[in-house]
This record gives C-alpha cells, sequence and structure tokens, in this order.
C-alpha cells in the first residue's frame, strides 16, 4: 500500500516535465492571453506535441497510453501556471477522449482519436439556456431522415468550442420518450449546419474560448452516433463523473499555485524590519491555506486512483470536485491578501488565480448538484 500522494518514476517524470512546461514555455504569456482572451496557437500545439491532449488514448491510435490518474496530473500542473490551459486540457482528456473511448465504435475511435491526439481540439456540446444543472431539460433536436440526423438547436457555454474541430453533441432524438431520447452525436467542425456563435466575455479562464453553438438543420450521418441512440444520458451522466475529478485537479493546482505565490511573496516582502513570513498572523494564514490545498489534493488523487483501479467513484469524484473548489477561491482570496496592495493588481498573478477560482463551483456540476450527489451516495 503507498500513500495517495506517493509517484511512481514514471509519473514523477511526467508530472515534472509538464510543470516545467508550465514554467518555462507557458507563464511568460499567461497575462497576455488572458487580456486578449484568446489562447495562443503555437502554446495549443505543442499541448499536443507534448501529449497532454491525449494522455490516456492508446498508443494504438497516437496516444500516449498513460492512466486517468496522469491526466489529473497534468491538469493539476498546468492550472499552478494557468487554469485557462489546465482547462483545455481537461475537457479534451476526461470529457472527450474517455466518452469516444467508452462508446465509440472500432471504426469510430480508429477515425477520431488520431485527430485529437495529433492535432484536433474537442468540445463537449451538452449545456443550453434552459438546460444546465438540469442537463436532460435539453431543447436541442434529433430527427432521422434517410442515413442521417437532422440536428436543430444551440448549445451555450461551451468549452473549448472556438478551437474545436470536434464537437460531442447531445440532442433528444425522440423529445416523447424524455432523457431516454437523448442521443450523443459526433460532429466535425466544418458539417454544413454548424457555427459558432458569440464568444462569452468572462471573468476568469479568459483564454479559455466559451462559445455559442449553433446547430441549424445540421445533417450527421448515423454512423456518428456515439454509443446507442436514446443512450446519450448514459454518456453524459457516465463522463462527467469523471470530468469532476479533472475540474478538482484544476482547482487544486490552482489553489498550490497562489499559495506558491503567497509563500515566495512573503519570504521577501519586509514591514517594521523584518519578512512577513515572521509574523505569527502572516504564518497562520499560510499554515491553513497550505492545509486546505493538501486536503484537496488527497481527496482528487483519491478519486483519480479509484476510477483507474476501476472501483466506484462517483462520490468521491463529486466530494473532490465540491471541497476543491471551496479551497480554490479561499486559499487564491487568502493569497491575495497576503500580498497586500500588489495582490490586487494585475502585476502579480494571485489576481487572475482569484478571478479563475470563481469557475469551479459552477461548471461540470454546480456545487449545489455536487452535495446532491454526495448525499445520495451517503444515504444509499
Amino acid at each position: 500500500m503507498q500513500p495517495l500522494t506517493q509517484l511512481s518514476d514514471e509519473e514523477e517524470l511526467f508530472q515534472s516535465t509538464v510543470g516545467q512546461f508550465a514554467r518555462e514555455q507557458l507563464a511568460p504569456y499567461v497575462r497576455e492571453m488572458d487580456e486578449a482572451g484568446v489562447f495562443r496557437k503555437d502554446l495549443l500545439q505543442e499541448l499536443f506535441d507534448l501529449g497532454l491532449m491525449s494522455v490516456d488514448v492508446p498508443e494504438e491510435y497516437g496516444g500516449q497510453g498513460g492512466s486517468f490518474f496522469q491526466t489529473i496530473l497534468a491538469i493539476e500542473e498546468l492550472a499552478k501556471v494557468d487554469p485557462s490551459a489546465s482547462v483545455i486540457v481537461d475537457v479534451q482528456n476526461t470529457l472527450c477522449n474517455s466518452a469516444l473511448q467508452r462508446w465509440g465504435t472500432d471504426e469510430q475511435k480508429r477515425r477520431f482519436l488520431p485527430k485529437l491526439a495529433r492535432d484536433t481540439v474537442a468540445s463537449y456540446a451538452l449545456s443550453e439556456a434552459g438546460s444546465g444543472s438540469d442537463a436532460f431539460a435539453l431543447a436541442a433536436r434529433a430527427v432521422a431522415e434517410g442515413g442521417d440526423f437532422r440536428l436543430t438547436g444551440r448549445k451555450l457555454w461551451i468549452t473549448n468550442a472556438g478551437e474545436a474541430g470536434l464537437f460531442l453533441v447531445f440532442a433528444n432524438a425522440d423529445p416523447a420518450e424524455g432523457y431516454r431520447g437523448i442521443t450523443a452525436f459526433l460532429v466535425e467542425r466544418d458539417t454544413p449546419g454548424l457555427a459558432i456563435g458569440t464568444k462569452e466575455d468572462k471573468l476568469g479562464i479568459r483564454a479559455s474560448s466559451t462559445c455559442e453553438v449553433i446547430l441549424d438543420d445540421c445533417r450527421v450521418p448515423k454512423e456518428n452516433v456515439l454509443g446507442e441512440v436514446g443512450k446519450g444520458y448514459k454518456v453524459a451522466i457516465e463522463t462527467l463523473n469523471e470530468g469532476r475529478i479533472g475540474i478538482a485537479a484544476q482547482m487544486t493546482g490552482l489553489a498550490q499555485g497562489a499559495l506558491d505565490h503567497a509563500l515566495a511573496y512573503s519570504k521577501q516582502r519586509k514591514q517594521f524590519g523584518k519578512r512577513i513570513a515572521d509574523f505569527q498572523g502572516v504564518q497562520f494564514d499560510l499554515a491553513e491555506m497550505a492545509v486546505d490545498v493538501e486536503a484537496s489534493r488527497l481527496m482528487t488523487y483519491n478519486a483519480a486512483r479509484l476510477r483507474d483501479a476501476g472501483l466506484p467513484f462517483v462520490t468521491e469524484a463529486a466530494m473532490a470536485k465540491y471541497f476543491a473548489s471551496q479551497v480554490a477561491e479561499r486559499v487564491a482570496s487568502r493569497a491575495v491578501e497576503v500580498l497586500g496592495g500588489v495582490g490586487f493588481t494585475k502585476d502579480f498573478p494571485v489576481e487572475k488565480l482569484y478571478r479563475d477560482a470563481k469557475i469551479g463551483r459552477i461548471y461540470e456540476g454546480t456545487s449545489n448538484m455536487q452535495r446532491l450527489t454526495i448525499a445520495k451516495g451517503i444515504l444509499g
């Protein structure tokens, strides 16, 4: 039995490689990308070149053949420097690649996974204006016609939509059956009838694109149905359960990044003739921040290890996502306070991390939805 946070040599090397890339290649452009609201194309390609967009995709499809846990390590390391980069990798791996590997036919895997490993960003198109937490209230429709389905509807708040070449779209093929009519479709960007609409101007994770996706009589061949017709709800539920571990990793990494900045600043900033790190009040803040981050990491790693072991993990994933999102917001806020006035300016990264933290309580299941999932789990 190994401690949860003890990594194998392979995991340690992988973590170190991702961390070095984040610090040396990503960090110099974080502020620029945040202000522009655009992720650099060259850095996006580097994510592919490093294998970070296909961590646990089998090597036969061009992936790295790693584990889900390694995906979590990558998400965490990137989030220490830029949560926007982290969520791009998160959605690609824990939602889109995962769904395709689990539910895709052999032909679909051969057709799409090599692209997703090489240069194609994927996007997960579930949410709608009237279908957020109530994901199964979606209004997008899929009408069978010959060998195709005609998709019509509008998807909102779709991560990676600005760069995506492949969309995992959920639409209802039989509204009379309610959620049992929901079906998942693999839709390529150049498919006639698919268009990218308004790009959101967001509080945080600004370099990660979040856009409207418009489906206007979008014709998709039946061979692009992922899983079975009417089983899209299972695809959504199972992928989102894994995705929540990814968000927990993102929030844990964000919190660690904020703590690292607070520690470094406290050691060099002097007041009243000594470092502020020497004041007990500051020490107590730093200690509580460190406890929060460690607890968040333990919960996240535990959920990821359970998933890799093939053991039940849904409750643990919800707990990790719920707790880590609280920790990220709390630790980032305290980091701003440790830095004082400069922490409130854009000259230091903690201001951005504080803005980036808020989304953790909202996407891939709000905190209230996590509470419901946890309650169901503990009540049996």
